[in-house]
Formats: C-alpha cells, structure tokens, sequence
C-alpha cells in the first residue's frame, strides 16, 4: 500500500509564490520553480501550484513556471487556475506538468471533467472544490447532505472564482458526481480555515473520504505537524496539502514525516 502525501502548496499571482488567508492574499512572493526544487530536494512527495489570480493574459507566465519547474523538480506536480479547455490541459501537461487541477471550469460546464479524463486519463484530472459551512438553523433543508461539524449542523457550498461566488450546490453531492464523471482526485479545500492554522476542517473532509473511492486532498488550515495526523488519523484523507508551515519554515517536511511515522501513519519516502 503506498503511502499517505505530503503536498506542499504554492498559491501563485503574476509568476510569484504568495500566502493568503481565507483567500485573501498576504504582502509574502517567492520564485515558484525555486521554491518547488527546494522542497523537492526536503522530501515533499508532489507540488501543487495555484495560479489563484489566472487569466488568458498571464497564460505565457504560468507556462514559463511549469517548463522551469520541470527542468529541476523530479516529483509529480499539479498546476491548476484558468484551466478552462481542453487544449489549456494539453499545453500545461505538455510543459511538464503531471496533472491539473480544476474548479470553476468544471462546475461551470461539468462534461469538462468527463472529456479531460477521456482525453488524458483520470490520473490527471483534479477536481478541486472550494467550500464553506453553511450552518442549519431550523429545518434540515431537503436537497443537501446535513452533517454534524464544530459548528452544529451545517452543510457545505460550493464556492468558485476564488471564493468569490457562491453556487448553492451541495459540496458532497457536487463531489460523488465529479467522481462519476471521471476526476481522479479531489483537492478539498476550506474556505473557512484557509491561512488561519487552526486545523483542517476535519468533518467535511472524513465525509468526502467515506463517501468517494478516489482520493481526497485535505486543504486548507495547516498550522503544525498534528493538524496533517488529523487529517490522516480522523479525516481519512489520502494526501495533505499545506503552505505556511513551510513557506515561513515554521517546520520542515522531514518534520510533518516524522509526526507522522510516530503516529503509525504509513507515508511515502
């Protein structure tokens, strides 16, 4: 059995690494490809970059960071942000990426998923969904799936376009159907929790663990080494991906293994 990931994450705009928090980006920008070579070479087990700001106009910039990035880094990586094509999957895999990761695109117009997999195999083919609790006040509502969190009842919404715009799906149902249309990952992040370092929001992501076959990517809320044994240990989740932890040096990826290997959770080496 292969082992849980470690994923660090680089949250870009305008070719630069930056942080954010709840979405909202930080006055922090790093070199991307240096930044994924250094934590290649630190034991990250893949790299995902978000181009959280994408647009036709910085297309050429986002494929000049995926060609520099594989000339260096040796482990898989994900690029996703803007991706709303066929042919924008094409280019990023061509330049050297091992997948891509998309959002917005697939929520707009859902066959966009079954047709990336067809294309390119579902071992490219993320979907990430970005969601927020909604707490239930009174009634459970009919066409969403309730569950219990640390803030009562709630169910989750589908946010895209960066957090932007609520859609009113239902983030559970949203990502079984993904899964039947053929994504072969789910990068679940948070938007609640995202940047704040409080922990994983561990309820939305064991239910998404439980409910899909394909693997889920807990996101968003990393502070320390014990918040990725939760989402290993309690959220069942098959990767996680962190930024501030590693981005500020607060702990090194050999630090978040050895958590993990202490707490008898399998990882890759």
């Amino acid at each position: 059995m292969l082992g849980k990931r470690i994923i660090p994450c680089l949250d870009m705009t305008g070719g630069k690494v930056r942080k954010g928090i709840r979405f909202d980006l930080m006055e922090w920008e790093a070199d991307p490809p240096s930044l994924a070579a250094k934590y290649s070479d630190e034991g990250a087990d893949e790299i995902t970059f978000l181009d959280i700001t994408a647009s036709s106009d910085a297309r050429e910039i986002l494929i000049d960071v995926v060609k520099r990035t594989a000339e260096n880094v040796f482990i898989p990586f994900c690029v996703g942000g803007g991706i709303r094509k066929i042919s924008d999957i094409r280019e990023i895999l061509l330049a050297g990426a091992d997948k891509v990761s998309i959002n917005t695109s697939a929520v707009k117009e859902p066959d966009f998923i079954n047709e990336g997999s067809r294309v390119f195999g579902a071992q490219c083919i993320v979907c990430a969904i970005d969601v927020k609790r909604r707490p239930v006040r009174k009634n459970n509502p009919d066409d969403k799936i309730v569950i219990d969190t640390k803030d009562g009842k709630c169910w989750y919404e589908v946010v895209i376009e960066g957090g932007r715009t609520p859609t009113g799906l239902d983030a559970i149902q949203w990502g079984m159907e993904a899964e039947s249309r053929g994504a072969g990952e789910i990068l679940l992040t948070s938007m609640d929790e995202d940047g704040v370092k409080q922990g994983y929001d561990l309820a939305i992501t064991r239910e998404f663990s439980e409910r899909l076959s394909i693997p889920v990517i807990a996101s968003g809320g990393c502070g320390n080494p014990d918040h990725i044994v939760d989402a290993f240990n309690i959220g069942k989740a098959d990767a996680a991906l962190a930024a501030s932890i590693f981005h500020f040096n607060e702990y090194s990826i050999m630090d978040v293994k050895d958590a993990c290997k202490a707490a008898g959770i399998p990882i890759r080496t």
